[in-house]
């Protein structure tokens, strides 16, 4: 007689937040893994959760890149809020980030009109902004670069990371910025 495997304690809402994040780690990995193709079953089973807790925390694949970019863009405000940070360093977040959520950034750009998405593109116009100010104020960029020219930018950058071969990606990298600086000189 086989023996019955082990079944899994339903903690009920309790386990919420803790399936969440996993999810999101979860999703991390599968679509860089696997791109935007991979059935999102995949990205249930890879957390450890039903697929039940999946669609009750995000129900489209929109609002899981949405979540795992409000990280992103957490992350990005956090790094950025000291004085002595550069548009250098803005660069470096985008490029480490676009590395990361490659699979990730058509979604976004597909379903630019999304309330969650114009939200995160929100809060990213207010960090570059106020990058932006800085960088100004220090004599780093001139007068005639405006915030959407740093936005579009990093788009540009992140876009370009995500259809670039992984072994390629830091020239691609260097050359953009290389750009970037001669663009945005004082």
């Amino acid at each position: 007689m086989e023996a019955e495997a082990p079944r899994k304690t339903n903690r009920g809402p309790a386990a919420g937040p803790e399936n969440r994040l996993a999810l999101l780690r979860a999703a991390r990995e599968v679509f860089t893994e696997s791109g935007l193709s991979a059935p999102f079953s995949a990205v249930a089973k890879r957390a450890g959760v039903g697929q039940g807790s999946l669609y009750r925390h995000f129900p489209d694949r929109t609002a899981l890149a949405a979540a795992i970019f409000e990280e992103n863009v957490a992350e990005i405000e956090a790094f950025l809020a000291p004085e002595e940070r550069t548009l250098d360093d803005l660069l470096d977040v985008i490029v480490d980030q676009a590395v990361v959520s490659t699979a990730l950034i058509d979604l976004t750009v597909g379903n630019r009109h999304d309330p969650a998405v114009i939200a995160l593109g929100a809060r990213f116009h207010d960090v570059v902004e106020r990058l932006l100010a800085r960088e100004r104020a220090a004599g780093r960029v001139g007068e005639h670069v405006d915030t959407a020219d740093i936005m579009m930018a990093a788009g540009m950058l992140a876009g370009e990371l995500a259809r670039t071969d992984e072994a390629e990606r830091a020239g691609t990298s260097a050359r953009a910025r290389r750009l970037f600086r001669r663009a945005f000189a004082a």
